[in-house]
């Protein structure tokens, strides 16, 4: 859901969230737009759209402003790549794992933390760290020179995965720490956080 905020807010273009009551996601109305009963699902003139990469392409095309995908060949097959890398293996095998027995768990729903659970996580969110780290290199972004769609997907997962203690041990000294703490300071960034029971959490 953060990512299409941020793609938002980076396009200057207006949104409305609605909220969900505690297991809408599942009821019919819902389904409706998310036969799987996730999020994010949006709206715009009607139009209905689900799943993240397609939504935040979307809005790229759709809403005037500086583009979020890169025009040279090279630099699109590295934000592609980078997001393969965030939905295949870092959002399900590390940030989900991690960030929900660390902050979503005990927070929302006063669930004691599997400690084994995180552990098995662990090692998986280190090897992302190592490989986002080493396509970033000396680039300032990670898709090379310009901000783009692949610093929208893996901003808020890093941004949620350095909240916890595994995630803030990866990231200790990499190139993309300090990334990390570049995109926190964009206006998009602030204008997103999460709510503050999140943040007092984690």
């Amino acid at each position: 859901v953060r990512a299409v905020q941020i793609a938002m807010q980076e396009k200057g273009a207006p949104w409305r969230m609605e909220a969900l009551a505690p297991g809408e996601t599942k009821g019919e109305a819902h389904l409706a737009r998310h036969p799987w009963g996730r999020m994010p699902a949006v709206e715009h003139d009607g139009f209905g759209l689900y799943e993240t990469q397609a939504i935040v392409r979307y809005i790229d095309q759709v809403f005037p402003g500086t583009p979020l995908q890169p025009a040279d060949a090279k630099s699109a097959a590295r934000m592609n790549q980078v997001n393969g890398i965030s939905d295949w293996y870092l959002f399900p095998k590390a940030v989900a794992v991690i960030g929900f027995q660390r902050i979503v768990g005990p927070a929302l729903m006063g669930l004691t933390t599997d400690e084994a659970a995180v552990a098995a996580a662990a090692p998986e969110a280190e090897r992302c760290v190592r490989a986002l780290d080493a396509i970033l290199g000396d680039n300032a972004f990670l898709a090379g020179g310009a901000f783009s769609l692949a610093d929208v997907m893996v901003g808020p997962q890093m941004d949620f995965l350095g909240a916890t203690p595994e995630g803030e041990a990866a990231l200790a000294g990499s190139a993309l720490g300090a990334w990390l703490e570049r995109m926190r300071a964009r206006p998009s960034f602030e204008a997103t956080l999460p709510p503050p029971m999140f943040r007092k959490a984690a």
